[in-house]
């Protein structure tokens, strides 16, 4: 029976796979991507299928399921907080995420308390350097062992070699070389968050820039900001069935910033603003839609499909909205999904 990518993405989008495994273990997912590699049979990574924006004709190739689990510290004792110790953790890439970074603050692990509600799997983190509310993976990540399907071997980056940048990394710039088969982090126990970094999440806990809170609170607030926004997935909210921000924050020039833009300065004089912003000013309020698809209706920067829809119909909405935004301000949006067998 053919398997519709539809059924395992976020958007709900995408047609046929020709082949479609599920790798549980390491090594049935190593072998999955290498028989493909030597057959010459393209290979797709899937997990939480977050990340993904599929074409209507699918994907002639072999789609892997990545269902690996595990997740193994070296400091176990969550109710023992007092020593507020190093502890490192080992998790396999077909964790999910969110699951994860919920466990992590029950069990006292802090730096992933802004990052809960985040959809897709550990394995997927450190190929887009995932981020929000003032976190990424980085700030923890210590390691990542992969399978390098050039060289037909495992290889593992420490987080220095990782090239991690606002959303991308080694990984991301050399696309399908790399099978991350675990993430390894490095993060202290303890019970308050890391310095809240992100202005409206500071607002949300009522403490200043750079202020610290319970974790638990943290992640609290973040849940009900993403849920605000339709960033927590809900089949029963359409708003959900998107690929969470469909364009990255643009990184420009100053004198490029929109007057009344927010502005944050990034190395090297260059200055990242608001993709939502953007969007919202140059015509595109919550809600814009074409035919069965549109702006969620919370959040500007997400595409959604409201049910019934096909991924062209989601590209030409997604061009509408680059095209118009380029026209006002001058600045091309990038989206943030990776994009198999379609093109903006």
């Amino acid at each position: 029976m053919t398997e519709s990518l539809r059924d395992h993405t976020t958007l709900r989008l995408g047609g046929p796979a020709r082949e479609f495994v599920v790798a549980s273990t390491e090594g049935e997912l190593i072998a999955a991507v290498e028989d493909a590699d030597a057959a010459g049979i393209p290979v797709l990574l899937l997990a939480g299928g977050s990340n993904l924006v599929v074409a209507d004709q699918g994907f002639d190739g072999r789609v892997v399921k990545v269902a690996t689990r595990g997740i193994h510290a070296d400091a176990d004792d969550p109710d023992d907080l007092a020593c507020l110790g190093a502890v490192t953790l080992t998790v396999a890439a077909g964790e999910n995420w969110d699951a994860f970074a919920r466990h992590a603050v029950d069990s006292g692990w802090v730096g992933f308390e802004a990052l809960v509600g985040v959809p897709g799997s550990v394995g997927a983190t450190p190929v887009q350097n995932v981020g929000a509310y003032g976190q990424e993976v980085a700030q923890t990540i210590a390691r990542v062992r992969t399978w390098d399907r050039v060289e037909r071997t495992q290889r593992t980056f420490a987080a220095v070699e990782c090239g991690f940048g606002y959303r991308t990394s080694r990984f991301k710039e050399e696309p399908g070389r790399y099978v991350v088969l675990e993430v390894t982090f490095l993060v202290r126990q303890g019970t308050l968050s890391t310095p809240i970094a992100y202005a409206e999440l500071a607002r949300t806990c009522g403490v200043e820039i750079g202020g610290r809170v319970p974790m638990t609170e943290v992640r609290d607030a973040v849940l009900a900001l993403r849920a605000g926004k339709g960033m927590v997935l809900d089949a029963d909210d359409h708003d959900t069935w998107s690929a969470g921000s469909f364009f990255t924050n643009p990184i420009v020039s100053p004198e490029q910033v929109p007057e009344g833009a927010p502005a944050w300065p990034q190395p090297e004089g260059q200055v990242k603003t608001s993709a939502a912003w953007l969007i919202d000013h140059a015509g595109f309020e919550k809600g814009f839609a074409i035919g069965p698809v549109s702006l969620s209706t919370k959040h500007p920067l997400a595409l959604t499909n409201r049910g019934g829809a096909t991924t062209e119909e989601l590209l030409v909405l997604a061009r509408h909205v680059r095209d118009g935004v380029r026209r006002r301000f001058g600045i091309t949006l990038v989206n943030e999904p990776v994009l198999v067998g379609a093109e903006l």
